[in-house]
């Protein structure tokens, strides 16, 4: 059911009494929207039915602000696997608070949500301009980061033990929905807490936001396995190159480094179903046009030809098999008995990609992500995360952020290109 206006309004903790203490700067008219969709049947139909077209709220400045900067504590968590540019966010969010607008009690919860639970002891950090000033350089969080849910009793006690009055959560889909149980602890006690995801995924699998911070590295960095793969291949007689990526429930990153280089001649992606006896015959028909294959997988493709492990990880999610091991190794042996042997080489450099700092683009979209989460949790907004939409930053409740998990279109414009890019066959079953 597509969504209606009121799952895109935005909660608030009351009304803004104190002046900006920006200067020089243009400030968001609450009346500018962005549109959830800009095609023209769309805003027809709703113009003829005398409804407004559902739109996003508008990220930025506001002129009047709900906290005192003087007077506010706020802290930062990091959760969740790595990705490239944690760092440059927690940065930004830091730089943001206290340059822009004064705020000069800043921390770090250690170790993620972790850190908002006392039995884990005493993990607040001060985090100064200069601290981080440096931190963009590295990869992974210097505050730490961990998996799994905590009590959101537990949580929202620390919070009122530690005296913060806004709380900043950069994660993916689990960690926003611990944000939203967090916000929804401090409605029911009457609260005055503030709580602001900036959405982290290097899957980039959340819904209504564009594109999410550290996507673009992963894909620039598979780059590098990709071709490590053809050399590899394509020095080898019947050569296959073999690459895992990241990609638990939806393959951005497998479909955008197949159109990125040349080489690949088969993806593989959650949303795209696939056969063994179907990738082998594709296989054998790249090796008789060119002499070898190279073939991207995500992590969370063809699931349906494993016998997953039972249970749950740590963020909740079922466990799932190893495609790429699999397929590593019911490859050959297929090839074999069709009457060519083949020489695979398997290459899986995810948790290196995910360990690497930020290119530059995603470093600049992190600044710029982090300085809207600041703008606003200062003007009172909360349970909502930053993203980007049409090019714009908008505010996005995290129930409709979590409401479902973004995926790659098998009839859409990146799919196609896809398929254009390596001529691999529709269908592969």
């Amino acid at each position: 059911m597509p969504p209606t206006q009121a799952d895109f309004e935005v909660a608030d903790l009351g009304e803004c009494t104190f002046p900006s203490p920006l200067r020089d700067t243009s400030f968001i008219d609450a009346t500018n929207r962005v549109l959830f969709r800009d095609d023209l049947e769309h805003v027809r139909d709703h113009v003829l039915r005398g409804v407004e077209p559902t739109s996003f709220e508008l990220a930025g400045p506001r002129e009047r602000i709900f906290f005192d900067p003087a007077k506010l504590k706020a802290a930062i968590v990091t959760c969740g696997g790595l990705c490239p540019g944690l760092n440059d966010a927690v940065r930004a969010i830091v730089i943001g608070l206290r340059e822009k607008y004064g705020v000069r009690d800043v921390v770090g919860l250690r170790f993620g949500f972790e850190g908002l639970v006392e039995r884990y002891g005493d993990n607040e950090i001060e985090l100064t301009s200069q601290g981080v000033s440096w931190i963009q350089e590295r990869g992974g969080t210097v505050i730490g980061t961990s998996r799994g849910a905590q009590s959101p009793v537990d949580m929202v006690d620390t919070l009122e033990r530690l005296g913060i009055g806004l709380l900043f959560t950069i994660g993916g889909d689990g960690t926003l929905k611990g944000a939203h149980t967090i916000a929804d602890e401090v409605r029911k006690r009457g609260l005055a807490i503030g709580v602001i995801g900036v959405p982290k995924t290097i899957d980039n699998d959340i819904s209504f936001v564009e594109t999410s911070f550290g996507f673009e590295t992963a894909v620039a960095a598979a780059r590098t396995a990709t071709r490590a793969a053809y050399v590899e291949a394509s020095c080898h007689r019947n050569g296959i190159g073999l690459v895992k990526l990241m990609g638990r429930d939806s393959g951005f990153i497998a479909g955008f480094a197949a159109m990125a280089d040349a080489c690949v001649g088969a993806c593989l992606i959650p949303e795209s179903p696939f056969s063994t006896e179907g990738l082998v015959g594709v296989i054998k028909d790249l090796i008789r046009r060119d002499g070898h294959a190279v073939v991207l997988v995500a992590e969370g493709a063809g699931q349906d030809l494993l016998a997953a492990p039972e249970g749950q990880d740590a963020s909740g999610n079922a466990r799932y098999g190893d495609i790429g091991v699999f397929l590593k190794d019911r490859i050959p042996p297929l090839c074999r008995d069709s009457g060519l042997d083949v020489s695979l080489k398997y290459i899986d450099p995810s948790y290196m990609i995910r360990s690497l700092p930020a290119n530059t683009r995603d470093a600049a979209f992190c600044q710029l992500l982090g300085f809207a989460a600041v703008d606003a949790g200062m003007a009172g907004k909360t349970d909502i995360v930053v993203g980007l939409w049409r090019r714009r930053f908008t505010h996005v409740p995290i129930p409709l952020a979590v409401s479902s998990r973004k995926k790659v279109n098998i009839e859409g414009r990146l799919w196609q290109g896809v398929l254009a890019a390596t001529g691999q066959p529709r269908n592969m079953c």
